[in-house]
């Protein structure tokens, strides 16, 4: 495990969060589940001002949020304050695609309280979180100035496939599902078989898992890392530390 994993695996085991399931990369950037961030807020007991609009458009929102945390020092109550700025735009930073509603004010609270988490537990630099950007939710790699020019919208991709060979028989949904269903066993599987916490770590972190991870459908996503989490636990790795 490199230092930065280990600082990120530290801090994230005070608040009860294995860094296994809740962590990947893009790029070589850590990147963090969002529902990792709102469980930490809870548990650290941080709370938020009422957020302040900067811009307000139909397809835009910006918005300054604050958060705050108690922390004992030297025996006594102090309590910390850190702000931070969340932006959305549709079609810039933040996409949608077919009938899909664009909830620019919500993705815009959404980062700017999941900066916050991280600047107030001491993890900003360190992970970003998957709202971030969604190259972080899907897992691609982030573009690249002066790369090729990005991928055709997707009315011009559904028109530019209806002129190219159909593309081999898409499973039918039993056999999605069956599939899914074997490859978060497959995990299970190798969860099973890791004897030290840092063995199930960095089988949560290897690039074939996160694809494997980033493929499966949330429910099943999330099933496979309590599974990881439960491992850690049965391992020896601490669910919660005092603060």
């Amino acid at each position: 495990m490199s230092t930065a994993d280990k600082q990120i695996a530290d801090i994230l085991s005070t608040y009860g969060e294995p860094i296994a399931g809740n962590i990947w990369r893009v790029q070589g950037q850590a990147v963090i589940y969002h529902k990792a961030l709102e469980r930490i807020a809870a548990q650290a007991k941080i709370t938020f001002d009422p957020p302040t609009v900067l811009r307000a458009e139909r397809d835009e929102a910006v918005l300054l949020v604050t958060g705050r945390i108690r922390a004992s020092e030297a025996g006594q109550m102090s309590e910390r304050a850190e702000w931070s700025i969340g932006e959305a735009l549709v079609n810039v930073n933040y996409r949608v695609s077919g009938r899909q509603e664009a909830y620019v004010y919500a993705m815009a609270e959404k980062r700017a309280k999941d900066r916050v988490i991280l600047k107030l537990i001491g993890l900003h630099g360190l992970l970003y979180s998957e709202e971030e950007a969604d190259e972080f939710k899907t897992g691609r790699p982030a573009p690249v100035e002066g790369a090729a020019e990005p991928a055709a919208p997707e009315p011009a991709r559904a028109v530019e496939s209806a002129r190219t060979p159909a593309p081999a028989k898409a499973q039918a949904p039993a056999e999605s599902v069956q599939t899914e269903h074997n490859a978060g066993v497959e995990i299970r599987a190798k969860i099973d078989k890791a004897k030290s916490i840092n063995a199930v770590t960095d089988l949560m972190l290897l690039p074939e898992t996160q694809k494997t991870l980033n493929d499966l459908p949330p429910s099943v996503r999330d099933e496979v890392r309590d599974y990881a989490k439960a491992r850690l636990v049965a391992l020896g790795w601490p669910s919660k530390k005092a603060a």
